[in-house]
């Protein structure tokens, strides 16, 4: 991750930071919960949480594991994390920094990593599948979660469009674009779908004033063509809201 963005990134999850403990989709998400069916987590697992927010991903694997990182580039996140930890009764938690482009992890350490509703935030998600691959213990697991995108044209309006509500947004990639960046690192792919989730217009662009909560409106009013048919905007009416989609994609560690 450059500079310029790993600052960017700084600045805008610490400023929002304690948002994230609350935020329906990253609390509540359904994925959040198909993470832990897909990867059925074993209780000597060491499981890493690259990305983690608020920890959320990292709260729900630790009863089930025997060790849990839960590691971030934002310090402010990782106060979420250590704050919100103790209530939970989690004892076999590691709360560290480190950056999911440049892990400070050995080789072959882990049996899963994870990573959810992040690398859309990465300047490079190789360097990041590269990495997570490197710490992984052959037959290990990646669990990646993300936004994505469809292919082509629609694909970079529906990023210029995440990308206005938030400067931190680098891209979202295709689930075919995934699919094809774990086969490149040799993981093999178990499994891999996609989930939409509804999202109310108003919390998603509640950090904006109102000039900018203008401009992400007009551009749902002007998307066209495989854009709309993603977004599926529904804003002439209270609540307004639209529509965007996940995928989870498991690879295995070959070798």
């Amino acid at each position: 991750m450059t500079e310029q963005t790993k600052a960017t990134v700084q600045r805008e999850f610490g400023a929002n930071a304690a948002a994230y403990v609350t935020s329906v989709p990253h609390a509540k998400g359904a994925s959040l919960e198909r993470l832990l069916a897909l990867t059925a987590p074993q209780p000597d697992w060491a499981v890493l949480d690259i990305a983690t927010g608020a920890g959320h991903t990292a709260f729900l694997f630790a009863p089930h594991v025997r060790q849990v990182w839960a590691t971030d580039i934002t310090p402010e996140m990782l106060d979420q994390v250590r704050q919100h930890a103790p209530a939970r009764g989690l004892s076999n938690l590691i709360i560290e920094l480190a950056d999911a482009e440049q892990l400070p992890y050995a080789d072959n350490t882990f049996d899963l990593v994870t990573c959810r509703i992040a690398p859309h935030h990465f300047d490079a998600p190789e360097l990041f599948v590269c990495e997570a691959r490197r710490v992984l213990k052959p037959g290990g697991l990646l669990a990646v979660v993300d936004n994505i995108v469809p292919d082509g044209v629609a694909g970079d309006y529906v990023n210029a469009f995440e990308k206005l509500r938030d400067p931190s947004h680098v891209r979202c990639l295709s689930i075919e674009a995934w699919q094809a960046l774990f086969m490149q690192h040799n993981l093999s792919i178990e499994h891999a779908e996609t989930l939409y989730k509804r999202m109310e217009f108003t919390a998603w662009a509640a950090r904006h004033d109102a000039n900018v909560q203008r401009y992400l409106l007009a551009m749902l009013r002007q998307a066209t063509g495989d854009a709309a048919e993603f977004l599926r905007p529904e804003i002439d009416d209270a609540p307004q809201t639209f529509r965007l989609w996940e995928g989870i994609i498991i690879g295995r560690r070959v070798g």
